[in-house]
């Protein structure tokens, strides 16, 4: 009975620091680009930057390869957002929404094992948002 129950505690103790192994989500080697605009200042952009670099982090086993603002393909997702997305119902107003786009890769592990294993996603969206024109970004939604 001992040896049975010292083997369940080691098998479970292994499966426990490899569950705690997985990576946090990778941002040190990815490329931005911010293309020009005339709704956002650089520094406002790349505060946005910032905010998706941030939440990246809780994406497991994914490393982000791109990121990018590109103003026309932000206001096409901003009016969709808030005719039918969460904007339709948060109060937010369009001036403080912003869309980035990225590109990411996928370990074998298939991330938090949402995503397809060695994969990579592009064109993934992250809609940003802010109290007022002085607020902070924060990433309220992500996706396609």
């Amino acid at each position: 009975m001992k040896k049975f129950l010292f083997f369940f505690i080691a098998i479970t103790l292994c499966f426990t620091l490899v569950a705690c192994n997985q990576k946090s989500g990778q941002t040190n080697n990815v490329s931005i680009t911010m293309g020009a605009s005339e709704r956002f200042s650089n520094a406002e952009i790349e505060e946005a930057i910032n905010s998706v670099k941030k939440k990246f982090v809780d994406f497991k086993g994914c490393y982000l390869t791109q990121l990018w603002y590109d103003e026309t393909l932000s206001d096409s997702f901003i009016d969709e957002y808030m005719a039918s997305g969460r904007g339709s119902t948060n109060g937010v107003k369009a001036e403080n929404v912003i869309v980035l786009r990225s590109a990411f890769t996928v370990d074998s592990t298939g991330g938090d094992g949402s995503f397809n294993p060695n994969s990579t996603y592009d064109d993934w969206n992250w809609i940003l948002i802010r109290d007022s024109k002085d607020g902070s970004w924060n990433v309220d939604d992500w996706g396609y």
